[in-house]
């Protein structure tokens, strides 16, 4: 299997101290030749793995994609998660909360969406909008913040009492890179449907919405529910980090075929 070392792993792990403190560039020494051969190798053994998750029906995988926009996320689904048989397979796009969604508690909308025991769930954005793109949007104040940051870590530890292995990915940017891509979806009509006026806010915040960030995954980092901070200036290696750690939790799991008995036999099936 062609995933990424676990010391490399490792070094994405959020440092609280200084969670975008590495360069959103750097590539360990690898390089783009290297990760496509790697990725070609590691998606169908992602795919059996992911089978086995969903005939054994215990555990269940919270995949979290959170990050700037122009960071990535649809790019990690569609060339990591596409590995998966979609049978088993949950993915949800959580944008700003409609109308419906602000008449209930602000995890209300995750909550009804988390993977059931054997599926692999993917969140492209999460809970942690609450705490970052709700207070910018007016949808809660301030001094609201500390309660929501509880019932986050509340909720969090319910997700692991339930089996639900929350895996936590910021794809990181910088704000060069994504300059470069707004510029690149303003070019390219394929592109430039995704572009909402909100980016160009989100691109002149850039530094206000990384300070934020950076309060909030210090604050929500733990041995438990831990941050990876992946560095995704490059999409090879972003893909490559985020399918290694989704590989390395698979592994954690132990995964086998169910030993589970045959409703019939071949005795049976010959006398058909």
């Amino acid at each position: 299997m062609a995933r990424l070392p676990d010391h490399l792993l490792d070094s994405c792990r959020c440092d609280p101290a200084a969670p975008f403190g590495q360069d959103p560039a750097r590539t360990f020494g690898l390089d783009k030749h290297t990760a496509h051969q790697a990725m070609a190798e590691l998606r169908p053994w992602l795919n059996q793995q992911q089978r086995m998750l969903w005939a054994n029906r215990r555990n269940a995988l919270l995949l979290i994609l959170q990050g700037t926009d122009c960071s990535g996320k649809d790019g990690v689904i569609r060339r990591v998660v596409s590995s998966f048989d979609p049978q088993g397979l949950r993915i949800h796009s959580f944008q700003k909360p409609d109308a419906c969604e602000q008449r209930h508690d602000f995890l209300w909308r995750y909550q009804r969406r988390l993977p059931e025991p054997g599926l692999l769930g993917v969140f492209n954005r999460s809970y942690y909008e609450g705490l970052i793109s709700d207070p910018l949007d007016g949808l809660c104040s301030a001094a609201e913040l500390p309660a929501r940051q509880q019932a986050i870590a509340d909720f969090e530890a319910q997700l692991l009492s339930q089996s639900i292995q929350p895996l936590k990915c910021f794809l990181q940017i910088s704000k060069d890179e994504q300059k470069q891509r707004l510029q690149e979806r303003l070019e390219q009509p394929h592109k430039r449907w995704k572009l909402h006026s909100s980016d160009l806010q989100s691109y002149r915040k850039f530094d206000l919405r990384q300070q934020r960030w950076a309060e909030q995954l210090s604050a929500s980092h733990t041995d438990a529910a831990p941050w990876y901070v992946i560095p995704a200036d490059h999409r090879w290696l972003r893909d490559w980090l985020v399918a290694s750690l989704l590989a390395r939790a698979l592994e954690q799991l132990q995964l086998d075929w169910p030993d589970t008995p045959a409703p019939f036999s071949l005795a049976d099936l010959a006398r058909s």
